[in-house]
């Protein structure tokens, strides 16, 4: 159990995510005191997609091969419809999120970034949500989906869509604080109350 101000965490993402779904956690959560790295597949800046058209581009701070899991307590993955894409045929950021996921570290997916966890075989016989077009992926593979805000099922949070940010970066910080290892309470905030029991199940 650590405190969010000890925390560091990895975000992984290549050109093309959607802007506010890197941006806006990466920014809160060293807000809240976090050491957050950006890590791509080549190490460079990579370049967001904004609603219609190119974004800003984000600085690298490390290269997927470089990346030890042991390092970090949670992977946050961003969005849009080419960077999860893009990602899930690359063997070296596959075997990033399967490494976060063998170490029981948290795992956080929003919009269409659950076709990752899809690719690594995590979400079968979990609970878990996206954006709305990749249900029938998620439920092909096993996952039983459900349409809120955000949902953490074992150290899995997923979250459908940029309006999810709020609930989405309130969650990761409730895991990575440890409130899946406590007995269970109630994780508050306005359209997203969830019950987390020791197990992690909401």
């Amino acid at each position: 159990m650590i405190k969010i101000q000890e925390a560091r965490i990895l975000i992984m993402a290549t050109d093309g995510f959607e802007q506010s779904e890197l941006i806006v956690p990466r920014d809160e959560l060293r807000r809240a005191g976090a050491t957050v790295h950006v890590a791509t597949p080549h190490g460079r800046d990579i370049r967001a997609w904004a609603k219609a058209d190119w974004g800003e581009t984000v600085p690298a701070d490390c290269e997927l091969v470089a990346v030890d899991p042991d390092d970090y307590d949670a992977l946050v993955l961003p969005g849009g419809q080419m960077n999860p894409d893009l990602l899930r045929i690359n063997s070296d950021a596959m075997a990033l999120v399967r490494g976060f996921l063998a170490r029981g570290k948290v795992v956080a997916a929003i919009c269409h970034a659950p076709w990752l966890l899809v690719e690594a075989d995590a979400v079968r016989g979990r609970r878990l949500t996206s954006y709305a077009s990749i249900r029938k992926d998620v439920e092909n593979a096993g996952g039983r989906w459900v349409d809120q805000a955000v949902v953490s099922d074992r150290g899995v949070v997923t979250s459908r869509a940029p309006d999810d940010l709020p609930a989405f970066i309130d969650m990761i910080v409730a895991e990575i604080e440890g409130w899946r290892e406590r007995r269970p309470r109630r994780v508050p905030s306005a359209g997203y109350d969830r019950i987390v029991d020791a197990s992690g199940r909401v």
